[in-house]
């Protein structure tokens, strides 16, 4: 018996796996991990930032599934509270530079335990909630010392579909990965 299981992005051990089947909660960092991490500025002070729709549609499977979505992100933006609700996430904490009081405030809204927390990001604000949570991630790109202490490092990018990986990863591990498939953006 092997050790991994193949998912639609290679192989994972089948220790995280089972750690990804008792997930009941994903915590998305947003620049870098739901973005690229590029912010566009304009002369007139305004911002922009692109999301993927793989992420969208990822998201919007968990949440079907019955598995809560949110975000902690150090920046405070318009884009991402509209982009968030647009996707049905009612869990958006911004302006974080600490994530750690957030995603403890989380999980005491929904009366979860880190231990049923995957949290998933790219740089080292995020390590201590990487920490904390059952499942750390970090996306491919993220910085060498996040990907040195990540539990899963995504073949994806962040801003690419990172977080579609990570969401089809759990419900797969799940058994649910073939009934998401029917879901809209």
């Amino acid at each position: 018996m092997s050790d991994y299981t193949d998912t639609p992005y290679g192989p994972v051990a089948n220790q995280l796996l089972t750690l990804a089947a008792k997930i009941q909660l994903l915590v998305c960092d947003v620049d870098g991990v739901l973005s690229d991490g590029r912010i566009y500025m304009g002369n007139e002070g305004e911002e922009l930032k692109t999301f993927h729709t793989h992420d969208g549609f990822g998201i919007k499977a968990l949440l079907n599934a019955g598995i809560d979505v949110a975000v902690i992100t150090g920046r405070n933006s318009q884009i991402v509270q509209r982009r968030m609700q647009a996707l049905g996430v009612q869990h958006i904490y911004q302006g974080q530079g600490n994530k750690l009081p957030a995603f403890e405030d989380l999980l005491d809204k929904l009366d979860l335990m880190a231990s049923q927390a995957a949290y998933i990001g790219d740089d080292v604000i995020d390590l201590p909630v990487m920490h904390s949570a059952a499942l750390g991630i970090a996306v491919a790109n993220a910085h060498p010392s996040v990907l040195q202490q990540a539990d899963l490092v995504t073949r994806t990018r962040g801003g690419e579909g990172a977080v579609r990986e990570v969401c089809d990863l759990i419900l797969q591990a799940r058994g649910q990965l073939e009934s998401a498939q029917g879901t809209s953006v």
